[in-house]
């Protein structure tokens, strides 16, 4: 029996090839589909084993493919780049490992804040200052060492010692003071640093700024509006209208929330959230603008869509500087919350906005 054309033929020979017993039949120019790589030498019209494409491999059944790997350090690596890099689709599948906030301990926490600071305002003024003074102190010691993670090295001995001054220089004499006291503790920590030499001075120079300009300058605005007779209702609207961004902004994000507003810097924050947060606090900020200071409902509207502004863009800048670290959360220090910083980003950029703005439409109060 001869082949039909195009038919394998065993070397040697002019019969077909008998599956099972001569071998594997190799792909020739005129042989369609091919098949597996087989051992015996290439008989003719076929190609050479060299020239055939390795097959591929069939998973055992019952193993599973690892989703990571190298060592379980080199793993926890990625899934920190990943979380730092913003990408929405590699956090989604490569997502830090976490354990989630604990609630009831976060809750505690809010409420015993809360009542330090009403505590303060409502029955000892000075005592606000010094609260303020302590959450300067805490907020330098958390940034500088965020900063350390990038290789930055502030130094944080004149950055306290600057921050105290300036909380107790805005208290006293005013903003003019408090501007002074950021230009002394800025070159005081010039200065201190110059003692480690001129490796990675710009470095740290501009973190040491940065920190100073973050923490103690915005915080001193604190006590700025703190300080007038009426300072107690200034602090609790601006406070208010920072509560009432953040509520608003979760609650139209959870069930409105499609477009983005920076994915690649804080994935869960939309547009239709900050219109929330707008609407929110200007609602809220001119019924109690009004009740508190006497200015218009829709002045006191403004005051609430400037404070939400500023807010968001502070809670903005953070997510941006942990991203950029490759961090979480800048410490550990409040159960459920992460750190102090994690809790004031919002309040810091919003008190100078709210300062401004009172000045302007509350003057003399």
């Amino acid at each position: 029996m001869r082949p039909g054309p195009g038919a394998p033929v065993r070397p040697g020979t002019d019969g077909p090839v008998r599956p099972g017993l001569d071998g594997p039949v190799r792909k020739g120019p005129d042989t369609p589909g091919g098949s597996p790589r087989g051992t015996r030498p290439a008989g003719p019209g076929e190609t050479d084993s060299e020239d055939l494409p390795e097959p591929p491999r069939r998973r055992v059944k019952g193993r599973r493919r690892a989703t990571w790997t190298g060592a379980p350090a080199a793993g926890n690596a990625i899934r920190q780049a990943a979380y730092a890099s913003g990408d929405d689709e590699s956090a989604k599948a490569r997502s830090l490992p976490s354990a989630g906030r604990n609630l009831p301990a976060a809750i505690g926490v809010s409420l015993g804040l809360g009542a330090v600071v009403a505590g303060s305002l409502f029955f000892w003024r000075e005592g606000f200052l010094l609260l303020i003074a302590a959450m300067i102190v805490v907020g330098v010691w958390e940034m500088t060492r965020a900063l350390a993670v990038g290789g930055a090295r502030a130094p944080q001995i004149p950055l306290t010692i600057g921050g105290v001054l300036m909380a107790g220089l805005a208290w006293f004499a005013g903003p003019d003071a408090l501007a002074l006291g950021l230009l002394v503790t800025v070159l005081a920590s010039m200065l201190w640093r110059l003692g480690d030499g001129r490796a990675g001075f710009l470095r740290d120079a501009a973190a040491a700024t940065l920190i100073a300009v973050y923490v103690p300058f915005l915080g001193g605005f604190a006590a700025l509006l703190a300080y007038p007779d009426d300072g107690v209702a200034r602090v609790v609207v601006t406070v208010v209208a920072v509560v009432l961004t953040d509520t608003g902004g979760y609650v139209a994000g959870v069930f409105l929330g499609k477009h983005y507003m920076a994915p690649s810097i804080s994935p869960k924050k939309s547009w239709e959230g900050f219109a929330g947060s707008a609407l929110a606090s200007a609602l809220g900020s001119a019924l109690l603008v009004y009740l508190l200071l006497g200015v218009a409902p829709w002045w006191g509207a403004l005051f609430g869509i400037g404070v939400t502004i500023s807010a968001v863009l502070g809670d903005l800048a953070e997510s941006m500087i942990k991203r950029d670290l490759g961090i979480k959360d800048m410490s550990n220090l409040l159960p459920g919350h992460g750190g102090l910083m994690d809790r004031l980003d919002s309040i810091l950029f919003a008190l100078p906005t709210a300062f401004l703005l009172l000045s302007v439409l509350a003057p003399g109060s």
